[in-house]
């Protein structure tokens, strides 16, 4: 059970900063300013934020073009659904 703990407080923490990190990236979009690596958006997705990211592309309107993301972040979802359901037992 503590694990199961460790891994949703992780997931929490992961997804809010993906979300952030989306948010981020489309204001620095729209005013020409730096922007966030399209690996570091992915690399938090797959890190478990992928609720968060795809949260993040429907809020934002960001990303939402790229196959990359609009495929991508959803199987990212997908797999750590599959993840956390084997993790508690119920696969």
């Amino acid at each position: 059970m503590e694990t199961y703990r460790m891994i949703t407080g992780w997931l929490l923490v992961i997804n809010i900063i993906a979300f952030v990190l989306f948010g981020i990236d489309k204001h620095k979009a729209i005013v020409h300013a730096w922007r966030i690596p399209e690996r570091v958006l992915m690399a938090s997705a797959a890190m478990g934020g992928a609720l968060g990211a795809l949260l993040g592309m429907k809020v934002f309107h960001h990303k939402t073009k790229h196959t990359k993301f609009t495929v991508g972040v959803p199987v990212l979802l997908v797999l750590w659904i599959i993840v956390l359901m084997r993790i508690r037992g119920l696969l």
